[in-house]
């Protein structure tokens, strides 16, 4: 699904390198996790991978169903498939809610969108992740709490039906029942669409006791160190990133 090569990863307009021959392959179907501590990286790379206009790649290649996407932009990207669910979702005043996503379902199923069935969706989907419908209406993400802003990511990801989800920091602002709630919403489509990719990147272990990942990468200095299964995260969590090696700071 995604394979990403020997990536090198600068800020652009400057020389600060953040990823460094990174590679990582992830296959259909398969749930990754990427944790680390603070600077290592790991937003970047969703970022990266997403085509954020701020980074750089200086070398290396994304690769998603066999197709080098690393020059792609970020609009091309996500008609292909790929969702970001952000850490801080963007506010956008004047554009409402029901507009930005009947907007994107149209660009990226390149059909026109039924009015009549797009209301009756939204209505269902509300209910889902537990938004009041009036947020409809309203400005993109004005005014939202911070789980009613990571409730309205989930709400985007269900509309768009994604191939490969990436959620940066998705339990960041979420209250346990929030946390309960986006994540079972997360794991009925993934039941739904058995061949759909995750990556998380996570500081936490509590959003991996939700969506259980198939992979544990640690990502120190821009670099890959360790990787294992669920009980990598969680031996990290009692005993600090030091275990990984000398060189990395809890």
């Amino acid at each position: 699904m995604m394979k990403i090569e020997n990536l090198n990863v600068k800020i652009k307009d400057t020389d600060i390198d953040i990823l460094r021959d990174f590679s990582l392959e992830i296959g259909s179907g398969e749930v990754h996790a990427i944790m680390g501590p603070n600077g290592a990286g790991k937003s970047s790379l969703s970022k990266t991978i997403m085509g954020h206009y701020k980074y750089e790649v200086t070398n290396g290649n994304i690769y998603f169903e066999g197709e080098d996407i690393s020059n792609l932009e970020v609009s091309d990207r996500a008609k292909k498939g790929i969702f970001l669910c952000m850490q801080d979702p963007m506010v956008i005043e004047g554009i409402s809610n029901s507009e930005f996503l009947r907007t994107a379902r149209s660009e990226v199923s390149s059909e026109k969108v039924n009015l009549y069935t797009f209301i009756k969706d939204m209505e269902e989907v509300m209910k889902k992740v537990e938004l009041d419908s009036n947020m409809l209406h309203r400005s993109l993400n004005f005014g939202f709490s911070g789980g009613e802003k990571k409730k309205n990511e989930i709400l985007q990801m269900l509309f768009l039906k994604p191939k490969f989800i990436i959620l940066d920091e998705l339990d960041s602002g979420l209250d346990v029942d929030s946390l309960r709630i986006v994540c079972e919403n997360i794991n009925e489509y993934l039941n739904d669409n058995p061949e759909t990719s995750v990556l998380i990147i996570t500081h936490y272990t509590r959003i991996l006791d939700y969506i259980k990942p198939d992979y544990v990468h640690v990502l120190v200095d821009g670099k890959i160190k360790k990787t294992g299964n669920s009980d990598l995260a969680f031996e990290i969590e009692k005993n600090g990133y030091s275990m990984i090696g000398n060189d990395i700071d809890e």
